[in-house]
C-alpha cells in the first residue's frame, strides 16, 4: 500500500546520477504516493532517461521549466503534489531502502512537523575530485556532515500544510533550501534516515558546482560578495591548496582547489552582476 508521501526532485544536467536516484527512490520498504521531478532546463539527456525510467512506473510525473534554480522548481513541484507528507531530495542522490520510513516516521506518528537527516555519505567516493570535495569542506571521511553537530538547517521531509504556511522556498541560490528553517522558526527532527551524495567527478564539474555556490545569495550583500572573492583569490587558493594537498596527501588537491576557486570568485562576480543562474 502506497504511504501518503510525495517525493519532489528538481533535476539539472543529471544525467549520470539520475537513474541511480530514481531506482532507490522506487526499492523503499514505504513506498512513496508519487515521484515528481522538476527538469530545470538541463541541456543533457537527464530528460530523455527520466521518460526512460517513467515507461516502467505510474509513480513518476514530470514537470518542466526554464532555468530558474531549484528553490522554484521545488515550488512548482509542491503545488502538484497530492501527499501529505512532501520530501526533498536531489537527483544526485542515491537512498537506503528503509531512507523514507525512517526519515518520515516521526512526522506520521505526530512527533514533529519536519525531519531532517545528517547520516549522508558521499557515493562515489572512489573518485578523487569527490574526495577533495570533502577535504575542501574539512571533511576526512566519506562522511558528509559532521556527525557531532550535523547542519539541521534543511527541512528533508515536512508536513505539506506546514510547507503551504510559510509559502515554501526562497529563491537564494546554493543555501535556499536552509529557508524553510529560518520561515517556519524551528529546527527539524533529527533521523538517522541514511542516503548518499555523489560529488563533482571532474574539473569541469568542480567548477560549474563552484560557480552554482558563488552564486549565492549573501547574507551582507555587495559586502558579502567582495569577501567571497578576495578569499578565493589565486595567491589564497595556492597557498590553502598546497597546504591541504600535503596535510591529506593529495597532491590533485592543489588543482582541485585552484578551479574550485575559480568557480566560487566567477561565481560571487555572476551575483554582484544580479545574473542569478
Amino acid at each position: 500500500m502506497d504511504s501518503e508521501i510525495s517525493v519532489i526532485i528538481p533535476v539539472y544536467n543529471e544525467s549520470s546520477t539520475i537513474s541511480g536516484c530514481l531506482h532507490t527512490l522506487l526499492k523503499q520498504s514505504l513506498p512513496p504516493k508519487e515521484i515528481i521531478l522538476i527538469d530545470d532546463g538541463s541541456t543533457d539527456d537527464t530528460l530523455r532517461k527520466i521518460k526512460i525510467k517513467q515507461k516502467s512506473t505510474k509513480k513518476i510525473k514530470i514537470l518542466t521549466q526554464d532555468h530558474q534554480g531549484p528553490a522554484i522548481a521545488r515550488n512548482l513541484g509542491a503545488k502538484q503534489a497530492k501527499g501529505k507528507i512532501l520530501v526533498f531530495v536531489d537527483g544526485a542522490m542515491e537512498f537506503e531502502p528503509f531512507f523514507l520510513e525512517n526519515l518520515t516516521e516521526p512526522i506520521i506518528n505526530k512527533k514533529a512537523l519536519g525531519t531532517w537527516s545528517g547520516n549522508e555519505w558521499v557515493k562515489n567516493w572512489d573518485n578523487i575530485y569527490a574526495k577533495c570535495f570533502n577535504y575542501n569542506q574539512g571533511r576526512s571521511s566519506a562522511q558528509m556532515v559532521a556527525p557531532a553537530s550535523g547542519q539541521r538547517k534543511v527541512y528533508r521531509a515536512i508536513l505539506k500544510s506546514e510547507f503551504r504556511k510559510v509559502s515554501g522556498f526562497d529563491s537564494t541560490g546554493y543555501t535556499d533550501d536552509w529557508t524553510l528553517v529560518e520561515k517556519i522558526g524551528q529546527e527539524p527532527y533529527i533521523t538517522q534516515a541514511k542516503f548518499y551524495h555523489s560529488h563533482p567527478e571532474n574539473l569541469l564539474e568542480v567548477f560549474h558546482q563552484a560557480v552554482w555556490m558563488g552564486k549565492r545569495q549573501y547574507k551582507l550583500g555587495m559586502i558579502g560578495a567582495f569577501v567571497a572573492i578576495l578569499r578565493s583569490n589565486i595567491i589564497f587558493s595556492l597557498i590553502l591548496g598546497i597546504i591541504k594537498a600535503s596535510y591529506y596527501k593529495t597532491p590533485q588537491f592543489i588543482m582541485f582547489k585552484l578551479v574550485y576557486d575559480l568557480g566560487i570568485t566567477f561565481g560571487a562576480f555572476t551575483s554582484l552582476f544580479g545574473n542569478k543562474y
